[in-house]
C-alpha cells in the first residue's frame, strides 16, 4: 500500500477527525465527497490520487494535495496536539476504507 510518511488528519461528517494514511484512503475519501462540496481543489487532489495509484507520483505528493484540499475547505487539523489525541484505543479518529483498485 502507498502509505504517507505522516497521516493527513481532517474533519469529516459531523466534525469527526479522520486520519488518512495512504493514497487509497485519500482516493476513497475524495470519491465519496458530497457533490455540493466539490471544487477545483478536490479535482486536483483526485488527480494526484489517480497518479499516485498509478505510481506516477510519490505518496507525499498525494498527501500534500490532500492537505491543501482540506486546508482550502477548512477541514484540515494542523494542531499536533489534536492529531495526537486520537492515537489511543478510545480514539475518535475514523479509519477510512481504501478505494477500489483502478482497472
Amino acid at each position: 500500500m502507498k502509505r504517507f510518511e505522516e497521516p493527513v488528519v481532517l474533519l469529516i461528517g459531523l466534525g469527526f477527525p479522520a486520519r488518512i494514511e495512504s493514497v487509497p484512503e485519500a482516493y476513497g475519501l475524495l470519491l465519496d465527497w458530497p457533490h455540493a462540496g466539490r471544487n477545483a481543489s478536490l479535482e486536483i487532489a483526485l488527480n494526484a490520487c489517480k497518479a499516485g495509484m498509478a505510481g506516477e507520483v510519490e505518496p507525499e505528493t498525494v498527501a500534500a494535495a490532500l492537505a491543501e484540499f482540506a486546508r482550502r475547505n477548512d477541514i484540515l487539523i494542523e494542531d499536533p496536539a489534536l492529531q495526537a489525541a486520537g492515537r489511543g484505543r478510545s480514539s475518535p479518529i475514523v479509519p477510512m476504507r481504501p478505494a477500489p483498485i483502478l482497472g
